[in-house]
């Protein structure tokens, strides 16, 4: 396993672009405002695909340079371009209707983030790996993959709900370069496609939504029903 052979260098990078992209996914859960959400996903993206291209360098694993330009170009550039263009469709730009306050949010996701921490760790011991960063690789994935399903919970707006379960993804994507960098390119790259299918079907979703009830927010979804 790369991560458990690290020289100090690279695994400082490695971890700094975990940890920005862990943060980044907490500017989404403070905040309210729908193109905030997208911009911190269209970073923690841009984030992702360096630390593709770090780990393709420091591990020789050329096919990575193809998915970090992949990321960047699907995650970073495309997906957020139809996300705005879909934002630009919609008079509320901003969560209007919410669970938990933003405060309360945060407070939950930092509490995620302990949780993550300790069952990373006790894997890390487990595996014999406490002291590298396979245990924050751990951590910044799962804890990203908590706060996308927090954001499916707490946020009724479609945007937000389809930028909860890319930061969800972007987590399980971002773990899998650090711990298992040699997985097919074949299928990260059908992962991305999946990505562009599941924005596709939400932008049709929106639009209906709009067109028949009104408004984007999941709270209305019981109208359709029947």
């Amino acid at each position: 396993m790369l991560a458990a052979h690290l020289d100090p260098l690279p695994a400082s990078l490695f971890s700094l672009l975990a940890i920005g992209s862990l943060l980044l996914s907490f500017v989404m859960l403070g905040s309210r405002w729908l193109r905030h959400y997208l911009f911190a996903f269209a970073a923690q993206s841009w984030l992702i695909a360096i630390l593709s291209g770090a780990v393709g360098y420091y591990g020789n694993y050329d096919e990575l340079y193809i998915v970090a330009v992949l990321t960047a170009a699907f995650r970073g550039l495309l997906l957020p371009y139809l996300i705005l263009r879909i934002i630009k469709r919609l008079e509320a730009h901003r969560e209007v209707h919410v669970i938990l306050q933003a405060s309360s949010s945060l407070v939950i996701g930092a509490f995620a983030v302990v949780f993550a921490l300790a069952v990373s760790y006790r894997i890390g011991a487990a595996l014999g790996l406490a002291g590298t960063i396979v245990v924050l690789a751990l951590t910044v994935m799962l804890s990203m993959k908590l706060i996308g399903f927090l954001m499916l919970s707490v946020r009724h707006e479609a945007i937000s709900q389809i930028l909860g379960l890319l930061v969800l993804e972007n987590g399980v994507f971002l773990g899998a370069q650090i711990l298992v960098p040699g997985m097919p390119l074949l299928l990260e790259i059908v992962i991305l496609f999946d990505l562009l299918i599941v924005v596709a079907c939400f932008g049709v979703l929106v639009q209906y939504l709009l067109t028949y009830v009104g408004t984007t927010s999941s709270l209305q979804l019981k109208r359709l029903v029947g």
